[in-house]
């Protein structure tokens, strides 16, 4: 399969929508419409294609073999994190093969734990992912670390005069979401950036919702820390993304220790491995990383840009839509990244999703995991999503809106 050639140009989304063999599956004899991609995006033909050739022609440890299936799998390993580097515009250096989101916050959370003391303070949102407040919530308790969350305004932005406010001279860290994967939030994380700089905090992005829809440069946010996941961005699961200041990467102490991470060992001491690999333990996922650095070709081939310019007349339009509908209420603010969370007054949600699911179309329900946000915030006990990807069309976003009226049908509304 061909990549497609980047440049400025209106996406063909039919031409795309073939690249994705899933999007032709039937359910329940209904064509799929896959509203579910800020849980997990599809994979590319070319994506899966990298996996089962990795299997069938190269398989093989890296970084420990001389013989040729060795050099092939590590220098195709390597060449991923080259592409990623890339990407977000980073050195080789700083970047880090994780298997998720998730373990790349949980790496960070474990190796600054050596740089906090009984007092410090960390500060969160209130519209982070669980993902951005557990590993943190078990840091501060091991280490008698106090966390404040920045207030979310009734529209769904970040508080920014309430954000100023909690820092003070015990501030350590600033976690902070880059697009809230419920209310669509698209934080001024560069402008985040500025306020904790000014007092030498460390400021951590996590990426996850923004980087498979928008260029994103972290040298232009100036993070020193930044995470994300393949499985959102057209790669498979079990891959994700520690980016850190090469500086900082090397004052922290791994996470993990064992295998790869390993320069020298004797019976009495350890010698880590140069960056990035001091904090790569054991075996990793070395066919998923590699099909990691082929879905970064995949989105450069359409563009970031293009992406995101169509992403976002396909959300306005899903807002628009959804606006309409007099029985539903939205939350976050109108401009936004693209995906949507709303209500059907008087329906729970995972009755939408179920009815919906039996006519072939696939969103989220439950509390996405931002629970806090859900329950303590927006006074609910779950939400129905749908979050769109390039892939996506306006016919799916009007075969959706019919398929509301199945559900008042259903329920007599």
């Amino acid at each position: 399969m061909q990549l497609h050639q980047s440049y400025k140009m209106e996406l063909d989304v039919e031409k795309i929508r073939k690249d994705f063999p899933i999007l032709a599956r039937l359910l329940n004899k209904k064509q799929l419409i896959y509203f579910d991609s800020a849980a997990t995006s599809q994979c590319p033909r070319i994506v899966i294609d990298s996996i089962k050739g990795f299997y069938e022609k190269h398989n093989a440890n890296i970084h420990r073999g001389i013989h040729k299936l060795a050099e092939e799998s590590t220098l195709m390993y390597e060449e991923a994190h080259q592409k990623v580097a890339d990407f977000i515009n980073a050195d080789f250096e700083e970047i880090i093969f994780t298997k998720n989101t998730t373990e790349a916050l949980n790496l960070l959370a474990y190796s600054l734990l050596n740089d906090l003391k009984e007092n410090d303070e960390i500060i969160l949102s209130q519209m982070e992912h669980h993902s951005n407040i557990v590993p943190w919530q078990q840091l501060a308790k091991l280490k008698k670390v106090k966390i404040n969350y920045v207030k979310v305004t009734e529209e769904g932005k970040l508080n920014l005069i309430h954000l100023k406010s909690l820092i003070n001279e015990k501030t350590r860290i600033v976690s902070i979401t880059h697009v809230s994967n419920l209310l669509g939030t698209i934080n001024p994380v560069k402008e985040i950036s500025e306020i904790a700089h000014e007092k030498n905090i460390i400021f951590i992005v996590d990426a996850a919702q923004s980087i498979p829809h928008m260029k994103v440069d972290v040298k232009d946010i100036d993070a020193d820390f930044l995470v994300f996941s393949g499985h959102k961005m057209c790669a498979p699961t079990g891959i994700g993304v520690l980016y850190g200041k090469k500086v900082l990467l090397e004052k922290i102490s791994p996470f993990l220790y064992g295998g790869d991470m390993i320069k020298e060992v004797t019976f009495e001491n350890t010698r880590f491995n140069d960056l990035p690999w001091k904090f790569e333990a054991g075996t990793p996922p070395i066919a998923e990383g590699i099909a990691l650095g082929v879905a970064v070709d995949y989105l450069n081939s359409i563009g970031m840009e293009n992406i995101e310019e169509y992403e976002d007349k396909l959300t306005q339009y899903l807002y628009k839509k959804l606006k309409e509908q007099k029985d539903v209420k939205i939350y976050g603010p109108e401009k936004r990244s693209s995906l949507v969370s709303f209500n059907l007054y008087e329906i729970h949600p995972h009755d939408v999703a179920t009815i919906l699911d039996s006519e072939g179309i696939a969103i989220r329900a439950g509390h996405m995991c931002a629970m806090p946000l859900v329950k303590e915030v927006l006074n609910e006990s779950a939400v129905c999503r749908i979050s769109l990807y390039f892939y996506n069309t306006k016919e799916e976003i009007d075969k959706f809106i019919l398929a509301l009226d199945k559900v008042r049908k259903v329920f007599g509304k």
